[in-house]
């Protein structure tokens, strides 16, 4: 996803794994981390039916991770005592993880787990790649856009833009020779 311009962005919470460049809408969560760091977040979740579609205004990406790699999520819990003594502990090792030799904020199209730290922006003039929407011979500068969802489409769809003959909250800027959309967020 590439972001061209924005005037909102909200540090939120993934409530499920999602993939980076959906649409989403907000919700509540129950995670915590750090003596309470991520309780004041909301969370953000697919939409899951066409109510839930018409709320979700917002696009999420990674946070910015300004970590050298290798980056590894998520990252090992450990007991307090065993900060001061590094994985030496039995209970600290093994962890299971996935390994970012780039950071994935650098990257397109990977998914965001659950529980993880993400950015979800509002209006403003985003670039998603092939595949990251729902291709129609009608996505032409001006046409308007809605969200999927599990019930009007396939599930592996939900969060995707769509084309809607009705006015919507999103707007086609472009539609490129490498089947990436731009497209503008009006509300």
């Amino acid at each position: 996803m590439e972001i061209n311009k924005y005037t909102d962005i909200t540090g939120v919470i993934t409530a499920e794994a999602i993939v980076e460049g959906r649409m989403v809408l907000l919700t509540s969560h129950s995670f915590n981390h750090d003596y309470g760091s991520q309780v004041d977040l909301p969370a953000v979740r697919l939409p899951d039916t066409a109510a839930d579609s018409a709320m979700a205004h917002f696009i999420l990406t990674w946070a910015v991770d300004n970590t050298m790699p290798p980056i590894y999520y998520s990252l090992p819990t450990v007991a307090n005592t065993s900060l001061r003594y590094g994985f030496d502990g039995a209970a600290n090792v093994p962890f299971s993880a996935t390994v970012h030799l780039t950071a994935p904020s650098m990257t397109e199209g990977q998914t965001i787990p659950s529980g993880h730290l993400a950015l979800a922006f509002g209006p403003g003039v985003f670039t998603v790649p092939s595949g990251e929407f729902v291709y129609s011979a009608s996505l032409v500068p001006g046409a308007w856009l809605a969200v999927t969802n599990p019930v009007s489409n396939a599930a592996e769809d939900a969060g995707k833009l769509i084309y809607s003959a009705t006015a919507s909250f999103a707007q086609v800027l472009e539609l490129d020779s490498d089947q990436n959309l731009t497209f503008r967020i009006n509300y």
